[in-house]
């Protein structure tokens, strides 16, 4: 892009990013981010990468099976509780508002 005479480039001094504002307008027209060194992957390392990812799914899939075989077991226990519970309590008329008169 060609640069005009009104146009100043300003660079950002905290994130390095450099704003191209036209003078005239009053008003920014562009801007470029700076290069940051390690946030691109280089390409010899993307059969790395995408195995690292693989393992991580496969690592989070293995977690969510276990937890759904323990969760049947957790239930039945809670139920098995409840129903204990349930027996051990007397059984009694709820009370209705009319019959406190």
């Amino acid at each position: 892009m060609a640069k005009l005479q009104s146009e100043i480039e300003v660079p950002c001094p905290t994130c390095g990013t450099t704003l191209v504002i036209d003078l005239n307008l009053g008003r920014v027209v562009g801007h470029r981010e700076a290069e940051r060194p390690g946030s691109r992957p280089e390409l010899s390392d993307a059969q790395r990468i995408l195995a690292e990812e693989a393992a991580r799914r496969e690592a989070i899939f293995q977690q969510s099976v276990a937890s759904e075989k323990t969760r049947g077991d957790a239930l039945a226990k809670r139920f098995e509780e409840a129903l204990r519970q349930a027996k051990e309590e007397p059984v009694t008329r709820p009370e209705r508002d009319f019959d406190l008169d």
